[in-house]
C-alpha cells in the first residue's frame, strides 16, 4: 500500500444473469477507510454486486469507478494492485502451506524479470504478523481450523497490498469463535486505513463490526448509512419478514436485535 486511500463507487449499475436483472440502477460509494457491510435476504443481489464491483461481472448498464476511472478500462495487473477480492468459496491446491498461499498475493507486483524479491518476503512476513499466523506459516492450509484458514486467505489479500478489500461472506460455515477471529482482523485492517466491503447474512454481526451498512432487497438499496441510524424495526421487517425489539450497545451504539420472531404472511 502506498498510503493512498482509493474511492470505489457504482453509478446507475445494472447487473444481470441470463438477461434477467439482478442489480438494478444501483448507486453506491464505499466510505474510505471504513468497513461496509452489505446485507439483505437471499437472492437480493449482494454477491452479484460485489462481483460487479470487482469487475468479475460485466455490467448491463451503468459503470463502476475506481478513483474516477471506469474499472473496465484498467489493465488487469493495475486493478489487482489496487483492489483485492476474497470470493465466497476460495480454494487452494492440496499441500499448500500458509506462507505459500500468502505469497500468491504478491503476483500482481511481480514480473518475468523479477518474480520474487526481498521486498516480497518482507510483505509476506508483515501479512503473517497482521493475521497472527507466524506460528502456522509452514503448516499445510488443510490442517488449520476454519478460522485460521480464513485468516490465511485474508492475509493473502493483505499481501496484495491494495487499499480496497472486498470479502464475500468471509465467515460462512464458521462457528462463533472463528467468526470473531475474522471480524477482529477486518476491524484492524480498517484501523490501518484500508477500505473494506463485505457481504454478510448476519445482521446483528454486521451492526457490531461495520461502520456503514448497505441494506438490499430485490436488487436495489433500500437503506444505507451508519447501522445505528438505518437499522429500525421497519427495516428488519422489510428485509427479512421478522419482527423484533431494538436495543443499543451502551459502548458502541450498535443496534442489538432482541425478541426476534417470524411474521406470518
Amino acid at each position: 500500500m502506498n498510503g493512498i486511500v482509493s474511492c470505489l463507487e457504482a453509478r446507475d449499475l445494472t447487473l444481470a444473469h441470463d438477461r434477467n436483472p439482478v442489480v438494478v440502477d444501483l448507486n453506491l460509494q464505499l466510505p474510505a477507510g471504513r468497513v461496509t457491510a452489505i446485507v439483505g435476504p437471499n437472492g437480493c443481489g449482494k454477491s452479484t454486486l460485489l462481483a460487479g464491483l470487482a469487475r468479475l461481472h460485466a455490467p448491463q448498464g451503468g459503470q463502476v469507478l475506481l478513483d474516477g476511472s471506469a474499472i473496465v478500462r484498467l489493465p488487469a495487473r493495475e486493478l489487482a494492485r489496487r483492489l483485492a477480492l476474497l470470493p465466497q468459496e476460495a480454494r487452494a491446491p492440496e499441500g499448500l502451506t500458509v506462507a505459500e498461499l500468502i505469497g500468491f498475493g504478491r503476483q500482481p507486483h511481480q514480473s518475468w524479470l523479477q518474480q520474487w524479491s526481498s521486498e516480497d518476503r518482507r510483505i509476506v512476513d508483515e501479512a503473517l504478523t497482521a493475521a497472527d499466523l507466524h506460528a502456522l506459516a509452514e503448516r499445510p492450509l488443510e490442517s488449520l481450523s476454519g478460522g485460521q484458514r480464513q485468516r490465511a486467505w485474508i492475509a493473502m489479500i493483505i499481501a496484495q497490498q491494495t487499499s480496497l478489500l472486498l470479502l464475500d461472506e468471509p465467515t460462512s460455515a464458521l462457528d462463533l469463535g472463528h467468526q470473531l477471529e475474522v471480524f477482529e482482523l477486518v476491524r484492524e485492517l480498517a484501523d490501518q486505513g484500508r477500505t473494506l466491503a463485505m457481504v454478510l447474512h448476519d445482521l446483528p454481526i454486521a451492526c457490531r463490526y461495520a461502520d456503514h451498512l448497505v441494506a438490499m432487497r430485490d436488487g436495489r438499496i433500500i437503506a444505507a448509512g451508519p447501522p445505528g441510524e438505518v437499522v429500525t424495526r421497519d427495516l428488519v421487517r422489510e428485509l427479512y419478514g421478522v419482527d423484533c425489539s431494538l436495543l443499543h450497545d451502551p459502548d458502541s451504539g450498535a443496534p442489538i436485535l432482541t425478541g426476534m420472531r417470524r411474521i406470518r404472511r
